[in-house]
């Protein structure tokens, strides 16, 4: 059973920048590749980026790319997302998800989930 507890959620101001942070605790494989995805009010989950293991692999959907860097830190079994240049329609809960095999482009393919933490963009 893996945990995955995520922070750094928050209101912020159009342009403005937050770091979401999620630390894996439990069961971890040695290779556990993690990734964050976001769902605003009405709408489905969607996909926002990943990572793997090793950090030499990553993938942004479109809508972040350029904007948003997701990275990991494997000593402390942490993964990153830096967020900037934030847009009103990134308001959403940010969850930090995870799972052993690769790809992760998908909500589907995590198997495990965080709580998810708020993030607020006003305009």
């Amino acid at each position: 059973q893996v945990q995955l507890v995520e922070s750094g959620g928050g209101l912020v101001q159009a342009g403005g920048s937050l770091r979401l942070s999620c630390a894996a605790s439990g069961r971890t494989f040695v290779r556990y590749h993690m990734g964050w995805c976001r769902q605003a009010p009405g709408k489905e989950r969607e996909f926002v980026a990943a990572i793997s293991w090793s950090g030499g692999r990553t993938l942004y959907a479109d809508a972040v790319k350029g904007r948003f860097t997701i990275s990991t830190d494997n000593a402390k079994n942490t993964v990153y997302l830096q967020m900037n240049s934030l847009k009103p329609e990134d308001t959403a809960t940010y969850y930090c998800a995870g799972d052993p095999a690769l790809p992760l482009e998908y909500t589907s393919d995590f198997r495990d989930w965080g709580q998810g933490t708020q993030v607020t963009v006003s305009s």
